[in-house]
């Protein structure tokens, strides 16, 4: 069974900074393939959350918080057509926030924040830990999808580009 790591807060605004090209060749017995700088992982050897859990944390040199899912549940989410079609607009851009637990409690959705016409995250479904958000690019763009994932849903998240999950997705196949 496949898993795919995501750090949380890694290689952000210069805090908890790492090479994950290094953790990934320090954890090659789990034929580890780096995907990105923000540390995401895809593990294609056969090995348990706990162990490759214990080994990610020797190899970093902060502790950090991190979601591992099955491949399995990324394969889900990358073919199941989750996100509408893309729109044209080029101020558009869609993500995924991995939840660390699913939420107690949804909130109707879609949810946009701030509200109006000016909002820039629309946080648009969930499935399973995986929510789906659009980001919106403004003039003045001042909120990121992690952080409204994680005040509507009370849940710690990390977040990534539809794009990083498209990348895994053909990782996960050419296995």
């Amino acid at each position: 069974m496949s898993l795919v790591a995501f750090l949380r807060g890694a290689n952000v605004g210069g805090h908890k900074v790492f090479r994950p090209a290094v953790v990934a060749a320090e954890l090659s017995a789990f034929d580890v393939v780096n995907v990105g700088a923000a540390g995401t992982f895809v593990v294609r050897k056969a090995v348990s959350q706990a162990t490759f859990r214990a080994a990610l944390r020797r190899c970093l040199p902060f502790d950090t918080e991190f979601m591992l899912c099955r491949g399995s549940e990324v394969i889900d989410l990358a073919t199941a057509a989750a996100f509408p079609p893309l729109s044209s607009r080029e101020d558009l851009r869609p993500f995924v926030s991995v939840l660390s637990r699913r939420p107690s409690k949804l909130p109707p959705l879609p949810y946009t924040q701030p509200t109006g016409k000016d909002w820039e995250v629309q946080l648009l479904g969930v499935q399973g830990r995986f929510v789906l958000s659009w980001w919106r690019r403004t003039a003045r763009a001042r909120l990121y999808p992690n952080e409204v994932v994680e005040k509507k849903l009370l849940v710690a998240a990390t977040t990534r580009n539809w794009d990083t999950i498209g990348k895994i997705h053909r990782l996960l196949l050419d296995e």
